[in-house]
């Protein structure tokens, strides 16, 4: 078995500590969470999304992304449709003021994305996004049957 501080989970969790701080003071100065962050990421590049896939691709469990959602829709940066269609389905999206924030804090986050990348060689950090990418597609076959019948994206950019 392999050293404990050495351990695929403590080595990610320490990982994490070293680097979201950087994005999570950027994320306070606009008053946002980690999760309201991932949540406009995302809207940010889909016109409108499932709750279901929102939920998927924020790893946000959905009963969680509930209360997310709730915030980032009273502070006005996002908002939900009910579908024409079948109105079970829920699609959030991007408010215009939840838009136009993209252009404050993108840029910022992006610096530091660029300054965190510049820390190891470029194939360094190739060959560990790839890795990361192969380990956590393991899985991927069980998640893709699971979400078969969703509701998928729609309107991506």
């Amino acid at each position: 078995m392999e050293e404990f501080s050495r351990s695929l989970p403590m080595m990610l969790y320490r990982t994490l500590d070293a680097v979201m701080p950087r994005f999570r003071r950027i994320f306070n100065e606009f008053g946002l969470t980690e999760q309201q962050w991932r949540v406009l990421r995302v809207l940010w590049q889909h016109e409108r999304i499932a709750l279901g896939d929102l939920a998927d691709l924020t790893l946000i469990p959905p009963p969680s992304l509930v209360g997310v959602v709730d915030r980032l829709t009273k502070s006005g940066l996002a908002d939900r449709a009910r579908s024409d269609t079948d109105r079970r389905n829920v699609f959030v999206y991007a408010t215009g003021k939840g838009q136009a924030l993209e252009s404050e804090v993108r840029p910022r986050v992006d610096r530091a994305y660029a300054e965190l990348r510049r820390s190891v060689d470029a194939g360094t950090w190739k060959s560990l996004i790839d890795s990361l990418e192969q380990i956590s597609s393991i899985e991927d076959g069980a998640a893709d049957r699971k979400s078969a019948g969703k509701q998928t994206v729609t309107g991506s950019k």
